[in-house]
């Protein structure tokens, strides 16, 4: 009796872990999709540029930034930008010269556009999927939408950012990716831009 105890317990054990994590991850993903402004504290403003010669490839020594286009057709980005602390990513993506627009009902906790693409008047076409016309005033469809990735380490793997790039931060040495997905959304499409 003592032993089938003692199993029970530790079957309920392994279980706290795994609990905790999906309570984690779903918190981290609750917050970078909240509507609304995101509270924030007042703090010094980070100075940070690009370096136009460098870019991922090189080994950044700031924070990457890329944006893959996938079908619309538009050519990659690939940037440094220098910095010597961690800066939100979203302050990155705009040094390395890229515009993002959130949509109407989440703002900027998603992205809806980098750089105008898809234009307000573009046509999106993915295979096996009606064509669309993408007006930011909500969700984009699930076959066709930015994803935010981040990337811990040069010579670590990219994965799915769990906030959004208001929140998100970056350190040196770390990249940011922006990537326009297709499919069913559940094929990973990291950036292919390095």
């Amino acid at each position: 009796m003592r032993q089938e105890g003692a199993a029970a317990l530790a079957t309920l054990d392994a279980m706290k872990l795994p609990l905790l994590t999906a309570a984690v991850l779903g918190a981290l993903l609750l917050s970078g999709c909240a509507a609304g402004s995101p509270t924030s504290s007042v703090s010094e403003p980070v100075e940070i540029s690009t370096d136009a010669a460098s870019t991922a490839d090189d080994g950044c020594a700031g924070i990457a930034v890329v944006a893959d286009f996938g079908i619309l057709d538009a050519p990659a980005v690939d940037v440094c930008v220098d910095s010597d602390q961690a800066v939100l990513a979203s302050e990155a993506i705009a040094t390395a010269g890229i515009t993002t627009e959130g949509n109407a009902d989440y703002g900027d906790a998603v992205v809806c556009r980098v750089d105008g693409r898809p234009a307000a008047d573009e046509t999106v076409t993915v295979d096996g999927q009606e064509p669309f016309i993408e007006p930011c005033s909500s969700m984009s469809p699930a076959y066709a939408f930015w994803a935010i990735w981040v990337k811990p380490a040069a010579d670590a793997e990219w994965g799915f950012a769990m906030e959004g790039l208001e929140t998100l931060k970056a350190e040196p040495g770390q990249s940011i990716g922006l990537v326009y997905t297709t499919g069913t959304g559940t094929d990973p499409q990291p950036p292919t831009v390095e």
